[in-house]
């Protein structure tokens, strides 16, 4: 889960798995991929950080074939 923050300036957690997309349009929109949407004060950037810190806490870019590796066993 990254904790964002609403436009309100209330914080919610979010799990990022299901984010299908991330936006400026120039408020900073999240689609999920049930194409439910959520509009946060964090930049895009911010929440790509997010969600790459979120990754790799659950290790999820610790595959060797997410990550691109070609030969995992080198």
């Amino acid at each position: 889960m990254i904790e964002l923050t609403r436009l309100n300036g209330k914080s919610f957690s979010l799990n990022a798995l299901y984010i299908e997309t991330v936006e400026s349009f120039p408020d900073t929109t999240i689609t999920l991929t049930d194409g439910r949407k959520f509009i946060v004060l964090e930049s895009e950037e911010e929440v790509r950080n997010k969600v790459l810190l979120f990754y790799r806490s659950i290790q999820v870019l610790s595959n060797p074939h997410i990550r691109g590796d070609r030969n995992e066993e080198e």
